[in-house]
């Protein structure tokens, strides 16, 4: 659980008008649902928000909404922005308690690229997955999945299966085994393995024809008789 708190007011206009509105003052509009109770309009102070956005920690993490002194829990579920100004726009939080199931999606962190022999010898790896969703209590959510590349050579993956998630976590994709990266050699290696035909002598061609030519003119005296 993240450490973050951010304040909130409840939003007696809502819809379009109501959101221009709030950013006029200064404040980005939200919405509060999940749970027991229905959904709450809601604004947060522009400048705060911005500044748990920047703290790394407020996506795909459980936080706490303050509103006149009384704290709850709530899931970060979407944020909307700018597409100039990149200033958030819209922001909606979900209800949860720490023992809540919910399904987020966390980011890959890879280690030990300097005890991978296939690293070693200029191979590239091929991320598949930058993020994997996975299922466990709102109360810990990993802040990253570690990816250990130790051992890894060239031409082998990394699936999920391979991958130590911590207690309680687990991916959503469960019915099968899921590639997350691959080990492929350096371009010069396989330029190197892909060597072109040589031509065929042309000595042996023209034998080839001559003799071709020689059958083919005996069949055709064997048709005059």
């Amino acid at each position: 659980m993240s450490d973050i708190v951010v304040s909130v007011e409840v939003r007696e206009r809502t819809g379009k008008g109501g959101a221009r509105e709030a950013r006029r003052q200064g404040f980005v509009p939200g919405v509060l649902y999940g749970g027991d109770r229905g959904p709450v309009a809601i604004a947060l102070k522009q400048n705060e928000l911005v500044k748990a956005i920047n703290s790394g920690n407020l996506i795909a993490n459980m936080i706490k909404i303050d509103h006149k002194g009384e704290q709850q829990s709530v899931l970060t579920r979407d944020i909307q922005f700018h597409p100039v100004t990149d200033m958030p726009e819209h922001i909606d939080f979900y209800r949860v308690d720490e023992d809540s199931v919910v399904e987020v999606a966390v980011p890959v962190h890879f280690i030990n690229e300097e005890k991978s022999p296939g690293l070693k010898k200029g191979g590239a790896l091929n991320v598949v997955r930058h993020e994997i969703e996975v299922s466990c209590p709102a109360g810990q959510i990993p802040n990253e999945i570690v990816v250990d590349l130790e051992g890894l050579d060239i031409g082998e993956s990394v699936h999920i299966s391979s991958v130590k998630l911590p207690d309680n976590v687990t991916p959503v994709i469960d019915d099968r085994d899921f590639t997350i990266a691959t080990l492929q050699a350096p371009r010069a290696m396989v330029e190197e393995t892909e060597e072109p035909e040589e031509p065929a002598d042309p000595e042996v061609i023209n034998q080839k024809d001559d003799g071709e030519e020689a059958e083919a003119s005996e069949g055709e005296g064997d048709d005059k008789e």
